[in-house]
Order: C-alpha cells, then sequence, then structure tokens
C-alpha cells in the first residue's frame, strides 16, 4: 500500500487513487455535512480578514480562502454575512488546520455557536441546498 505524508500525497511508487479513497473516507466521517455557499466571513486573530470568501460551511464549522492564515489553536472573533438572507452571525472559533500552500486556507471550528445564532446558520444552510 502507498504511504501518504500529512498532505495526502503517496510516494513516487504509489497509487493516487489509494490517497483519494482515503480523502472520501475522511469526508464520509465528518459530523456535519459540508456546503458550499455564496457567503462571505470576516475574521478576526492576529490580523484583520474582511470579505473573505467561504469555501465551504457547516453547522460545526467553516473553511475560508485567505493569503494570510492563522496558526492552529488561534481563537478567531467571526462575522459571517448572509446576503441572500440580509443576515449575519457573530461567533468565535477556533483554528484546527491552516495551510500556507497555495492556495491558502484554513478550517475554523465554531465554539460559541448559541441556539438563537445556530437556528440562523441551520436556516441559510437548509436554503442553499449545495452540500
Amino acid at each position: 500500500m502507498p504511504q501518504s505524508d500529512d498532505s495526502g500525497a503517496t510516494d513516487a511508487g504509489g497509487d493516487m487513487s489509494a490517497a483519494v479513497a482515503d480523502a472520501d473516507a475522511d469526508d464520509d466521517l465528518r459530523e456535519h455535512p459540508r456546503f458550499e455557499v455564496t457567503a462571505l466571513v470576516d475574521c478576526t486573530g492576529r490580523e484583520l480578514l474582511l470579505n473573505h470568501r467561504i469555501v465551504d460551511i457547516s453547522i460545526g464549522g467553516i473553511r475560508i480562502l485567505s493569503d494570510s492564515v492563522e496558526e492552529e489553536g488561534t481563537v478567531v472573533d467571526l462575522v459571517i454575512n448572509f446576503p441572500d438572507m440580509d443576515a449575519s452571525v457573530a461567533t468565535q472559533g477556533v483554528v484546527v488546520w491552516s495551510s500556507t500552500e497555495p492556495p491558502c486556507d484554513m478550517g475554523i471550528r465554531y465554539i460559541d455557536l448559541d441556539e438563537e445564532r445556530r437556528r440562523t446558520l441551520m436556516r441559510y444552510l437548509k436554503g442553499t441546498g449545495k452540500s
């Protein structure tokens, strides 16, 4: 079986299909389904990031593109803007992974999503239908 590093790349003698199968298996283990959306996020950590594109979002977290990513473990303030609903959700999150390789992005898990904000997020996600 091919060996892979943390990036998911296989060694020269390996089969890339095994790495793809592993990635698909990881997606199946997610607690919450991911949705591709047309929403933006403001993120404040070490730096202030305004109007960044959301790659995907779930009821548990968010992945955003940014040229400036935070380190794992960094607590960030988020304002997720839903232009289709004329609504936003402000919450805190913790960076659970980040990549400095293009395209630079990071995954953030919400840490203080109360019931009201959770309902707003769920209402938006139900309206997208783009999982």
